[in-house]
């Protein structure tokens, strides 16, 4: 089964979305299930991981209705709050649906680069396991540090960095992050999304030979049976239409084995989201 293991909705708020700026306009509307089917059809994809883009139970509960509602949404990846004293009411009453798989903090715009590793944060890490979710890490590459220490403190929870950990690729700088992932892809319980890619480098005029050292680089890291495609639509549209992107990462693939190929575009996800 083909995935596209990271994709978003909303119904478009110039408040809510504030992370949204002047030069996103191209996706300052709505996005929904049925804006994502043609794409995900002509790509060949059968079902999708939908992500939080705010940090809203509503939303997440919106996210968990929207699956229920359209089969193609094999996972929900929601937002909860972990540093609440009441988080495990809260994920006792979100995981009586099925579809939730993982949750999400946008610890990439907490202002304290160390927030990662905060007490009260980290006891609501430690009650996912419970419920059987995974946790997906939302950083930039300058958070890769403290990362690596919040991971070692829960060696049995599984987790799935989010688009590469968005190195610096507009400015072609690849060092510390290839120092910094090579160094977290050691810790076998930590997946990565090939995802986002195109938005880190510059819109107008990104190209596959910038992005392909950096998938050289997880690809060695991670191997294909911990890397999975991701599109991060609609936010790609800024960049690039859907097809061509997943025709991007395809070409990436045309060196591994089927079996491979097979991991990196839903074996992977399958397995990292307990699907």
């Amino acid at each position: 089964m083909r995935i596209d293991a990271h994709q978003h909705y909303w119904r478009y708020d110039a408040i809510e979305y504030d992370w949204i700026d002047d030069s996103m306009q191209r996706i300052r509307r709505d996005f929904l299930p049925k804006d994502l089917q043609p794409q995900i059809q002509a790509a060949g994809i059968e079902g999708v991981i939908s992500v939080q883009a705010r940090q809203s139970l509503t939303e997440t509960k919106w996210l968990l209705q929207l699956a229920d509602e359209n089969e193609f949404i094999r996972g929900v990846v929601g937002w909860v709050p972990l540093v609440t004293p009441i988080v495990g009411e809260t994920l006792q009453q979100l995981a009586t649906n099925p579809k939730l798989r993982a949750v999400r903090h946008v610890v990439q715009d907490e202002p304290d680069d160390d927030f990662i590793l905060r007490d009260d944060f980290n006891q609501g890490i430690g009650l996912l396991q419970q419920f059987d979710l995974a946790y997906d890490i939302l950083i930039f590459e300058r958070q890769l540090t403290q990362t690596i220490a919040f991971v070692d403190r829960h060696p049995n929870q599984v987790f799935i960095l989010d688009h590469i950990a968005k190195p610096r690729i507009g400015a072609n700088l690849i060092e510390p992050w290839r120092r910094n992932i090579t160094n977290l892809a050691k810790r076998q319980n930590v997946y990565c999304k090939l995802s986002g890619m195109v938005t880190e480098g510059h819109f107008a005029d990104w190209s596959s030979a910038q992005l392909r050292p950096y998938w050289e680089v997880v690809l060695q890291a991670f191997g294909p049976s911990r890397l999975m495609f991701g599109s991060d639509w609609p936010v790609c549209l800024v960049a690039c239409d859907y097809v061509r992107w997943f025709e991007t990462v395809v070409t990436f693939a045309a060196q591994l084995s089927e079996a491979e190929q097979q991991s990196l575009f839903g074996a992977t996800a399958v397995e990292a989201y307990s699907l």
